[in-house]
């Protein structure tokens, strides 16, 4: 693990890299940006999903500037924690070398929820939900890591 003074790494993983891992970093980056170093990635991204930079403006975090990356770009970065936020990610996550310690901490998927939904303010709804509960994990950082096995959910 890093010194006092450092950062901690940490890796939001999802499938897309497109709704919560990117919603995990833009948390991580405007909550605690003194003590942890923010990024995300995805075994298979799609893209941003318009709807999460929706919903994170609503509470006044901006995400447009983040794009969606593939896990193999951010290689050659030592992390301290991976932490998958889906159950496919956890499941093919690839082996990080070096120090990084896995865990799973699951949400919902957004876009799966909003496929139900009737009107875009429903379909908002999942999604602020969502945006909300990554919201207070993110907060409860670094400490909520000691309390997390590792490959656990929570």
């Amino acid at each position: 693990m890093p010194s006092v003074d450092a950062k901690l790494r940490v890796l939001f993983l999802c499938t897309g890299n497109s709704c919560r891992s990117q919603m995990a970093e833009g948390w991580a980056r405007s909550l605690k940006l003194g003590t942890i170093e923010a990024h995300s990635a995805g075994v298979e991204p799609h893209g941003m999903n318009p709807r999460a930079v929706r919903v994170m403006a609503e509470a006044g975090v901006d995400i447009s500037g983040q794009r969606s990356k593939h896990v193999d770009e951010l290689r050659g970065i030592p992390f301290d924690y991976v932490v998958t936020v889906c159950g496919h990610a956890s499941e093919a996550c690839p082996a990080f070398p070096g120090p990084a310690r896995r865990v799973h901490v699951g949400f919902d998927d957004p876009p799966r929820l909003a496929k139900e939904a009737v009107t875009e303010e429903e379909a908002l709804g999942h999604y602020r939900r969502v945006r909300d509960e990554i919201r207070v994990f993110i907060e409860s950082l670094p400490g909520a890591f000691a309390e997390l096995p590792q490959g656990t959910a929570r």
